[in-house]
């Protein structure tokens, strides 16, 4: 394992590029927000990156204290990478990041790869209260746990279970709605957003 490098400055924000400021580590922390990966996973939705560059990133990671790795049990004898509380700090850093970077955001270029679960840090910044929340995409499906203090906060595909609510919209409302530019409210009163299921988030949509 190659040593960390360090920009030897005594700033704090420094010393937090030290740990994520190399190429890609971020985006790993952004895929790891939905639980428990293994590496083929990892290596699946991060197009671009190549197999020593991740399994370099997932050591440091570890070395640095921001995720960890554990042997699945039989029958999928299998590793795994999470985050630990020290990774999952950096939810707030990856929105914030999100946000930021929306204005450059723009019309998807032909060259640009796109996954649906990489809409839901974004929009978990939207919705207000607690709940499963389930996301139909033309891209595909994502859920978010709204309010989750511990464990995954969001997971590709449909819900584990019966979701609280069910938005249904467009890539182009979900990335306006994430953005800023849109309030969920407003696309929702628009015709933009449908909303089902029977939960209090689901309720408090409809009816605002």
């Amino acid at each position: 394992m190659s040593p960390r490098r360090s920009y030897d400055q005594y700033c704090s924000a420094a010393r937090a590029l030290d740990l994520v400021g190399d190429r890609w580590t971020l985006l790993i922390v952004r895929e790891l927000f939905a639980g428990p990966r293994r590496y083929t996973d990892l290596h699946a939705d991060l197009p671009g990156v190549s197999t020593d560059v991740l399994a370099s990133r997932l050591k440091d990671m570890e070395r640095d204290g921001l995720t960890s790795r554990r042997r699945l049990p039989p029958p999928g004898p299998a590793y795994v990478y999470e985050l630990t509380p020290r990774g999952r700090e950096l939810l707030p850093v990856i929105q914030a990041l999100g946000e930021w970077g929306q204005a450059d955001l723009g019309e998807r270029r032909p060259t640009d790869a796109v996954r649906a679960h990489w809409f839901a840090l974004p929009l978990l910044r939207a919705l207000e209260g607690e709940g499963l929340v389930e996301v139909r995409l033309e891209e595909g499906d994502f859920h978010l746990r709204v309010g989750a203090e511990e464990g995954p906060v969001y997971g590709d595909g449909p819900a584990p279970r019966e979701a609280d609510a069910r938005l249904q919209l467009d890539a182009e409302t979900c990335a306006a709605v994430a953005g800023g530019e849109l309030r969920l409210l407003e696309a929702v009163r628009a015709g933009r957003v449908t909303v089902t299921g029977e939960g209090t988030l689901a309720k408090a949509l409809r009816e605002a």
